[in-house]
């Protein structure tokens, strides 16, 4: 999992990316590749 500072630019790598809130921080998620996740905070 990356740490990374724009969200969004990782949402933009994959088309299936979901950004998702949990516990206060924000996580990018993909079903179909479960290896590329990242979060913020």
């Amino acid at each position: 999992m990356k740490v990374v500072n724009s969200l969004k630019s990782m949402k933009g790598r994959h088309k299936n990316c979901r950004i998702v809130r949990r516990k206060g921080r924000v996580y990018v998620i993909n079903k179909t590749n479960p290896r590329f996740k990242a979060r913020q905070g």
